[in-house]
């Protein structure tokens, strides 16, 4: 990986996540961590975030469902967070986990309806109903 590619990886993720979050997780990096926080810049946020292929909506979309299916509850608020930020509304983010259930199960989407439900509360966002 190129430190373009990091430099571009910390823009993108300054984009997506916000700067509190990119400045929480670097006061957080130890020489321990350092090695995986550059992994994440330069292979998440500066090769495949920044790829032309999909516009941030789309993967923002994308990313939530994977979370959820994954069961990866920890990592939901930040990309909701972060989808609100790439343009998702309340009502497209409760689609994408509503589409996650059939594919991926209910207790996972049951899990990341409650993890989101919160993060919009915290957001001061409107919840939306998603549409018939």
């Amino acid at each position: 990986m190129t430190n373009d590619n990091n430099d571009d990886g910390l823009r993108v993720r300054r984009e997506v996540l916000g700067d509190d979050h990119v400045e929480r997780a670097a006061t957080a990096t130890t020489p321990f961590t350092a090695p995986f926080q550059e992994f994440v810049n330069t292979a998440a946020w500066g090769s495949v975030w920044n790829r032309a292929g999909l516009d941030r909506r789309t993967r923002s979309c994308v990313t939530l469902a994977l979370l959820a299916a994954l069961h990866c509850e920890s990592e939901i608020p930040m990309h909701v967070r972060g989808a609100l930020r790439n343009g998702v509304s309340p009502t497209e983010i409760a689609e994408v986990l509503l589409h996650t259930a059939v594919y991926a199960g209910v207790p996972a989407a049951n899990a990341a309806f409650t993890i989101a439900q919160q993060t919009l509360a915290e957001e001061g966002v409107e919840e939306a109903t998603p549409s018939a």
